[in-house]
């Protein structure tokens, strides 16, 4: 089931419990309202009947004073006065009247009809007797009424009773009506609703197919370039859209840097290769001369092993870089202390003199810590120094200090700079420019020194000018301990 189909069954269900709610309250109240003003006709027409009765029967009657007229006789005598009376003829056709004695016998009814008491239950009889009205409902002649019943005393005394009788059929009537009525017109306002709303929520689900339909195309053509399109308000859906695109926009950089991460892989293993099939085809070529037959002379065989020595020793170093720089990719970040960065820059200057006792370098270190690890600072620097000294024939310049919240550690040389064309490939991996042909190294050296910095949470970069030398500069954050 489709979500515009829930939101336009939910839409609907509810109000379908409104409808139920407002249209049995709807038929409560007019039940109640026809119920009190069938009451209030009632009681209106029997306080006119009790007086009727106490002014003109009891008090004008001369055969309620005859006390020789017999008991079983009073009831045809009253009855052929009451249907005498003009008074009854002012009374509503459909009200049905009956007079009693004190004690429940008929004794009068209008237009001459001799009929049965209008039903009067024993609590009904009980509430006339303690001189209270009562209204019930009962069936006469297969039709629902509403009895009222009330006394006519005087003096204190039960004279009499009266009753006054309406049809339900009317109300009845009046409230099946209102039943049809209300259930058509729930059943039309759902129909109606439930097409708006089928509508409307299409309406409002349209830029949600649209994403949907941009989030498949993008998945089937692989294009994280393209973005969903939304004009309207910044409400729940231009807030998703806003997210959908920043979502893409996400995707398309981590697919960036995963082909890039790819395609460096690539490089990397053709590079591995070449720098392995050199090494390696010298020592299968010289190993090919040591078996001839005849042999060669001895003097070439010493030089083919020396040979064969140094590419050995070749492909160990290039082996050992490979390893380290694997080891700096993985590498996760080690405790980080506060280290007194002035000794390991003393420390591994005074190693790199030795590498090449003609060369100056000098120090300029302010007594500064950073949050560095010992070991990783020492190799990192070991591998600038090396570089500075392979690619310049200057002097070499080491400096360290802070720099709002890092420390910056320089080592800067006095060659002959990189162009800007090659300066941003500086830290690809077998990456040599075209004047390193002949420098010793494999190109691994600052990218293994970037992978370093950047896991203890660092900084590197090359700045350089052609013709004015490289500077190297390298930032951890700062120690204030």
């Amino acid at each position: 089931m489709s979500i515009r189909l829930r939101f336009t069954l939910l839409y609907n269900a509810i109000l379908a419990l409104m409808l139920i709610l407002f249209s049995a309250a709807l038929y409560s109240i007019q039940s109640r309202s026809t119920m009190a003003a069938l009451k209030q006709d009632l009681t209106q027409t029997g306080e006119s009947l009790k007086t009727f009765v106490l002014t003109v029967v009891f008090q004008q009657d001369p055969y309620w004073k005859v006390a020789s007229v017999p008991e079983e006789q009073r009831s045809f005598v009253y009855f052929s006065f009451f249907s005498k009376e003009l008074y009854f003829y002012d009374l509503p056709e459909f009200e049905i009247i009956r007079i009693l004695d004190s004690n429940g016998r008929l004794l009068a009814s209008p237009y001459g009809r001799i009929e049965e008491a209008l039903p009067l239950s024993a609590e009904g009889f009980q509430a006339v007797y303690d001189q209270e009205a009562w209204f019930e409902t009962a069936t006469l002649e297969n039709k629902d009424l509403l009895v009222y019943t009330c006394p006519v005393v005087l003096e204190g005394e039960l004279l009499s009773i009266v009753q006054i009788a309406r049809p339900l059929d009317e109300r009845e009537s009046t409230l099946r009506n209102l039943a049809v009525t209300l259930l058509a017109a729930g059943l039309i306002t759902l129909i109606t609703a439930f097409g708006v709303g089928w509508w409307f929520s299409g309406f409002a689900f349209r830029p949600i197919r649209r994403m949907t339909r941009t989030a498949e195309a993008i998945g089937q053509e692989r294009d994280f370039t393209r973005r969903v399109a939304y004009i309207g308000p910044q409400d729940e859906l231009g807030r998703l859209a806003t997210t959908f695109n920043a979502m893409l926009a996400r995707l398309q950089d981590a697919y960036q840097r995963v082909a890039n991460s790819l395609d460096t892989q690539r490089r990397f293993v053709i590079d591995v290769s070449h720098e392995l099939r050199t090494p390696l085809t010298t020592l299968r070529g010289n190993l090919d001369l040591l078996r001839r037959d005849p042999p060669i002379p001895s003097e070439e065989q010493t030089d083919i092993l020396a040979d064969m020595v140094e590419e050995s020793d070749r492909l160990i170093r290039l082996v050992n870089d490979l390893l380290q720089l694997a080891h700096a990719d993985i590498r996760r970040k080690s405790n980080r202390d506060p280290l007194p960065v002035r000794p390991v820059l003393e420390e591994s200057c005074r190693q790199a003199r030795s590498l090449d006792p003609s060369r100056k370098i000098e120090l300029y270190a302010d007594d500064v810590s950073a949050l560095v690890d010992r070991d990783t600072l020492k190799q990192v620097l070991v591998i600038l120094l090396d570089n500075a000294l392979k690619h310049s024939k200057g002097d070499v310049d080491v400096a360290a200090k802070t720099n709002g919240r890092t420390v910056e550690i320089r080592v800067r040389d006095h060659g002959c700079g990189i162009p800007p064309d090659q300066l941003e490939h500086i830290f690809d991996r077998f990456y040599r420019g075209e004047n390193d042909g002949a420098a010793p190294g494999f190109g691994l050296g600052l990218s293994i020194a970037k992978s370093l910095v950047e896991n203890q949470g660092g900084t590197i970069r090359i700045e350089s000018a052609v013709g004015e030398g490289c500077e190297a500069v390298v930032s951890f954050p700062v120690s204030r301990d």
